[in-house]
């Protein structure tokens, strides 16, 4: 009974941590800015953290099931 939350968890923190990669990292590339008012290098860096930490919450949560 208790997977399902766990399963659901680490799916949305996957889904939600790999999306965020991928857009700060298309950012990035385009020389686009991550965050507007924000050093790119700041901005950046935060937002791989965040997406780093999603990722690893999936991981937790699936670790669960």
């Amino acid at each position: 009974m208790e997977s399902g939350p766990a399963i659901f968890a680490g799916t949305v923190f996957a889904l939600f941590g790999a999306a965020l990669l991928l857009w700060t990292g298309t950012r990035v590339a385009h020389r686009a800015p991550v965050a507007h008012g924000v050093q790119q290098t700041a901005a950046a860096t935060l937002a791989s953290l965040a997406g780093l930490g999603a990722l690893a919450l999936a991981v937790w949560s699936f670790t669960r099931v």
